[in-house]
């Protein structure tokens, strides 16, 4: 078994230590590339992870989402802390109803008290469209 998962981070293009930091992680820190092809400052975030890859319900109107839409699409994401170990990501918008279903499951456990507050908001941005959610593939 734990053969398969060193196997399974290398191959998504994460290291087993980044890998264990995501599962252990609260909170990553997303930068998106700007035109100047320097980082924005970076965005504390409540993720999900599954498969390799790490999903964020975000607002389509949010700096990140602006930037894939204009073939921006390079992230760099901090684990644990906005200084912490970090990896270069590939971000897409993608329509996927059984991982968002998975992540506000994940969110309910990681963040119980404000889960409660931004429950409602969440089902109802993805419904609407008001939240989209991103996947961040790592190089």
């Amino acid at each position: 078994m734990a053969l398969l998962c060193v196997v399974s981070a290398a191959h998504a293009g994460l290291t087993p230590e980044l890998d264990k930091a995501l599962h252990d992680a609260t909170y990553i820190y997303v930068q998106s590339q700007r035109k100047s092809g320097e980082w924005s400052k970076p965005a504390e975030i409540w993720f999900h992870v599954e498969g390799g890859k790490v999903y964020v319900g975000t607002r389509p109107t949010s700096w990140r989402v602006k930037r894939i839409g204009w073939k921006r699409s390079k992230a760099r994401i901090a684990v644990g802390k906005a200084d912490g170990p970090s990896f270069v990501a590939q971000a897409e918008v993608v329509k996927d109803a059984e991982v968002e279903r998975r992540m506000m499951e994940d969110y309910a456990k990681k963040y119980p008290d404000g889960w409660k507050t931004h429950e409602q908001a969440f089902r109802d941005g993805f419904k609407s469209g008001e939240r989209v959610l991103v996947r961040y593939t790592p190089e």
